[in-house]
């Protein structure tokens, strides 16, 4: 398989520079002092839409040609896939068209409507989004732009490491959560063409452990029933993201949920930012993996920040 070569990341990071937000690199002396490890955080809760998948919609979005923006653009998503997508259809001034299943929760389709799409309900079936998305194709001739499994949306997703390095150059770990593979699979990319010796690991909770169990086998094992509060990391690998995953990422390791909710708590204490459960899963597999990172430099991804603040609170309280 050829993947995505260096000057299509260059490319990338070029397209969406006007559109993005550079998310700083955040650093406790604090944190690093009660963990006994050495981190630094790309917090990309603190991207557009709340998480790193605006980037990769932003580089599909705008990587399009005038006359297939035109017919505008779709995809299926209950979550921070269809914000970015929206959003970064709006900045372009294209129309975005989204399938969500009707019991999608009120925020998620409120931000999704904020940025202007057009929301078309289906039963919350795999099928029912997929018909959705095949009709709006049939009648518009809307552009489908996959949340994962798509080249440009990989290149958009490898740019947030890609800051991180000119930032500090001196990582000896970097983990990120892996769900299908698009931010693993870019900040793959990015590591590698960049050079670096650095190890790279994707993390991924105990009840969603298909990535961990594919790599393990050489082969794709698909996500049946995941059981984690980790929501955002509940698909299975892509046929894109996989390969570049098997060939590139060192290993994956998995946590808890009672280990993510902790990592969350100390995100919210000693960085003071909101960070949902699939954005703390990378410091929680680095504390779980601390004995193997001591005297290491570990770049953390946070991936994302959008948790409701009683669904956190709850959550605290029940693994307090």
């Amino acid at each position: 398989m050829q993947f995505p070569q260096e000057h299509e990341l260059q490319q990338a990071a070029e397209r969406i520079a006007p559109y993005v937000r550079r998310t700083p690199l955040l650093f406790s002396a604090e944190l690093n002092k009660v963990t006994g490890l050495d981190l630094r955080f790309k917090p990309e809760n603190l991207q557009h839409c709340g998480a790193f998948k605006f980037r990769g919609a932003c580089n599909a979005v705008f990587g399009l040609d005038e006359e297939t923006a035109k017919r505008g653009v779709t995809t299926h998503s209950s979550g921070n896939h269809a914000a970015a997508l929206a959003l970064a259809a709006q900045m372009r001034g294209i129309d975005a068209n989204i399938v969500m299943p009707d019991n999608a929760p009120e925020v998620k389709q409120r931000r999704v409507r904020n940025a202007g799409a057009n929301i078309h309900h289906c039963v919350p079936t795999l099928q029912a989004r997929e018909d959705g998305v095949a009709r709006l194709v049939e009648d518009l001739g809307a552009h489908v732009v996959h949340p994962y499994d798509d080249e440009r949306i990989i290149c958009g997703q490898s740019t947030a490491l890609r800051e991180a390095l000119q930032d500090d150059d001196v990582f000896n770990h970097v983990i990120a959560p892996v769900g299908g593979g698009g931010l693993l699979s870019g900040t793959a990319l990015s590591l590698r063409a960049d050079g670096r010796t650095a190890r790279l690991w994707g993390a991924e909770p105990t009840g969603a452990d298909d990535a961990l169990r594919s790599l393990r086998a050489g082969h794709i094992i698909p996500s049946v029933k995941p059981d984690t509060i980790a929501d955002g990391l509940l698909t299975s690998l892509g046929e894109l993201t996989w390969p570049i995953i098997q060939h590139n990422v060192d290993d994956i390791y998995t946590v808890d949920d009672a280990d993510i909710v902790r990592a969350m708590r100390l995100l919210w204490q000693y960085l003071n930012i909101i960070v949902e459960p699939s954005g703390a899963v990378s410091l929680a597999v680095a504390l779980k993996q601390a004995e193997q990172l001591r005297s290491k430099r570990i770049l953390i991804v946070i991936s994302g920040g959008n948790v409701d603040l009683d669904t956190a609170f709850d959550l605290f309280r029940r693994y307090d």
